[in-house]
């Protein structure tokens, strides 16, 4: 991007430069990561640089756009570039002290809102927890998009609680989202028992951690990737302590990694809890949520 060129850099070229460096850079997305970066710097929307192709941002825009793909070219996630992330629909505040949002852990929450409206709940609101909460997305995307519900949000770490709570006031579901710094959910009260759980928690293996891209290992907690040795210690954990704290006929939502899909739904069948239970893929077809029914 030197000024020294004679063709003027206008958003359509910064575009394309940017896209051609960020795949020499092995971004999974390098059209995507630019247009995220370059409508940030123009603090315009993503839909608004097509209409834009021909002008040439001012040089303070450029300033700002440079910065950012320096950075997105050390590997920075483009989402703590520019703060948020889309998720759900909704936009949520990221930073280094959360895990940043992924589209398969939407498949989660449609999980958890089809068991919301099937569950015949009506004389009181739906109990649903969500353990390791992170930024809230989970959280805050079943709150929106199901009114009758009190959802109790936790997590062990108090900076990735201060994320969340903003992000349920932002979208309005503040009233109805409770969140509570715990391990598990050793610090929660009340209720006593809930209708839904859902998690995304740890479930890196100690090996696996240290084969991640550096743009996941060098700039997102480790604390909420990394389960263990195995991967499986913290869903097993999940998978033993919890059912005293669901209700019967009570479903308990887990994301994990299609590697240990297997191994976690072998623990939730020697659970003397659980009965039901099914696996959903993901669009690359591999298991990615495993769904286990109280009895």
């Amino acid at each position: 991007m030197s000024a020294s060129q004679q063709e003027p850099w206008t958003v359509l070229r910064l575009l394309e430069w940017t896209t051609d460096f960020f795949k020499k850079k092995g971004s999974d997305s390098p059209r995507l990561d630019a247009e995220v970066l370059l409508a940030h710097a123009r603090n315009c929307t993503r839909i608004e640089l097509y209409t834009a192709f021909g002008e040439e941002p001012g040089e303070e825009q450029r300033i700002a756009f440079r910065e950012m793909v320096r950075r997105r070219g050390e590997g920075t996630p483009v989402a703590q570039l520019v703060g948020y992330r889309e998720f759900y629909s909704l936009r949520f505040r990221v930073d280094d002290s959360v895990l940043i949002p992924r589209p398969e852990t939407e498949h989660l929450v449609i999980e958890a809102l089809d068991f919301a409206k099937a569950s015949g709940v009506t004389d009181r609101p739906l109990q649903i927890a969500d353990i390791g909460t992170g930024s809230g997305a989970i959280a805050v995307a079943v709150a929106k998009n199901f009114a009758n519900c009190e959802v109790t949000a936790v997590d062990r770490s108090a900076s990735a609680l201060k994320i969340a709570t903003w992000n349920a006031e932002q979208h309005g579901v503040s009233d109805r989202v409770t969140f509570l710094e715990s391990d598990l959910l050793a610090a929660v009260d009340a209720p006593a028992q809930f209708d839904i759980i859902c998690t995304n928690p740890p479930y890196v293996s100690d090996s696996e951690y240290d084969e991640l891209s550096p743009t996941v290992r060098d700039h997102e907690p480790k604390t909420a990737l990394v389960s263990g040795p195995l991967g499986t210690e913290i869903i097993q954990r999940i998978i033993q302590e919890v059912p005293p704290r669901m209700h019967s006929g009570g479903w308990l939502i887990i994301e994990l990694s299609p590697m240990i899909a297997e191994a976690c739904g072998q623990i939730a069948k020697d659970s003397e809890h659980f009965a039901d239970q099914h696996f959903i893929k993901d669009l690359e077809g591999h298991k990615r949520i495993l769904s286990v029914q109280r009895c």
